[in-house]
């Protein structure tokens, strides 16, 4: 089993909380309505969203898969942190034992805030995952975490 490790750093132009509580917390709810294109449904399999649960990610016809499912492993609402693991999914997992990811969020003296994440692609036997498929999916996540924040900035009241 091989692991590979990736970072990615972005700002947001909205507060760590808000950001937060919208596409961590919440995100079974909101990333649905706001991205129906993509992702059809987010069911909590198991759990109330805290640490422990399960939640299943049910993607819209025609997309690159079916579904995958995350487990929560921490969720520090205090501090802004959510660490997952990625457990199942239809065609990801073909060469993966699993993925983690650890996203945080900080606020910055401008009253905007930093994410900052990290996956680890754990591997099944001598499978090298590529690079194109690292940044594909680093790609989907930043589109995500754009639409969020066009989200919140359109209106001010959500999640504050």
């Amino acid at each position: 089993m091989g692991v590979t490790g990736v970072t990615q750093d972005f700002e947001c132009q909205v507060l760590a909380a808000r950001m937060f509580n919208a596409l961590i917390v919440d995100s079974h709810n909101l990333i649905p309505k706001l991205m129906p294109q993509g992702i059809k449904s987010v069911d909590l399999v198991q759990g109330d969203g805290a640490a422990g649960t399960i939640k299943q990610i049910n993607f819209a016809e025609g997309t690159h898969s079916k579904y995958m499912k995350h487990r929560i492993d921490v969720l520090d609402k205090e501090n802004f942190l959510c660490k997952y693991t990625l457990i199942e999914g239809d065609k990801m997992m073909e060469n993966l034992e699993f993925v983690t990811y650890e996203v945080k969020f900080e606020n910055s003296p401008d009253g905007k805030c930093i994410c900052k994440t990290t996956s680890e692609y754990h591997t099944s036997g001598d499978f090298e995952i590529k690079e194109e498929v690292i940044k594909a999916g680093k790609e989907r996540a930043l589109q995500m975490y754009k639409v969020v924040e066009a989200y919140l900035l359109e209106n001010p009241s959500a999640y504050a």
